[in-house]
């Protein structure tokens, strides 16, 4: 089940702290999730202890899985397993992926980051369902990243078992480049979570994601 929801997802959103307020979060995941929105959620709280961001994600859960949209906990694997998320994602100084395995089973969804080619090899080597390529662009989000331009993306999508999907600076009005580059799916953080209009945003996002198919 999860790899077919993966294997079909194009777009994935970010509800990022940096971004919104804790206050705010349960209405951003609903409006991120309704029909036409995106197709994996992933909750991204840098700086707060697991606890907070295990009180942050128990109202999401029964939210994201009533519109079908894998909810995905950034760097604690263990808050994951508590309020029964679909998964979570760990960077390259995170926990190492098959501890993580280990410790949430065969069924769960493990994300990783990579910001290489070859991180990306490596990471095909360990048992992830989808990496995480990038920055593409610079990001405010990641400043400490060297942006990595999308040369490298359809080495990437041909050579990787699992879905990849592109991640850094990516927002409406570059999106094009991106899949012309060779990407199958995106992540959008900061263009969805500032959008004036956010469901006209989705929409020409997903207009273009169509039309790259």
């Amino acid at each position: 089940m999860k790899n077919v929801r993966l294997g079909e997802a194009r777009l994935y959103g970010i509800l990022d702290l940096g971004y919104v307020g804790s206050c705010q979060l349960v209405d951003m995941a609903r409006r991120l999730t309704a029909p036409g929105g995106v197709d994996v959620l992933q909750l991204r709280a840098k700086g707060f202890s697991a606890a907070e961001v295990t009180t942050f994600a128990r109202p999401l859960v029964p939210m994201t899985r009533e519109a079908g949209v894998p909810l995905i906990i950034n760097d604690f694997p263990e808050v994951a397993l508590e309020v029964d998320a679909d998964g979570v994602h760990v960077g390259q100084d995170d926990a190492q992926v098959e501890s993580v395995r280990q410790l949430l089973g065969p069924d769960r969804i493990i994300g990783k980051s990579t910001h290489s080619l070859e991180q990306a090899r490596a990471a095909f080597g360990q048992p992830v369902d989808y990496i995480g390529f990038g920055p593409i662009f610079a990001t405010p989000t990641k400043p400490e990243y060297q942006p990595i331009g999308p040369s490298d993306i359809a080495t990437v999508e041909s050579e990787s078992p699992v879905p990849v999907f592109c991640i850094g600076g990516i927002k409406r009005e570059n999106l094009s480049e991106v899949l012309g580059a060779g990407a199958l799916r995106i992540v959008i953080v900061s263009g969805l979570l500032v959008a004036e209009d956010l469901s006209g945003y989705l929409r020409d996002v997903r207009e273009q994601l169509n039309r790259g198919a």
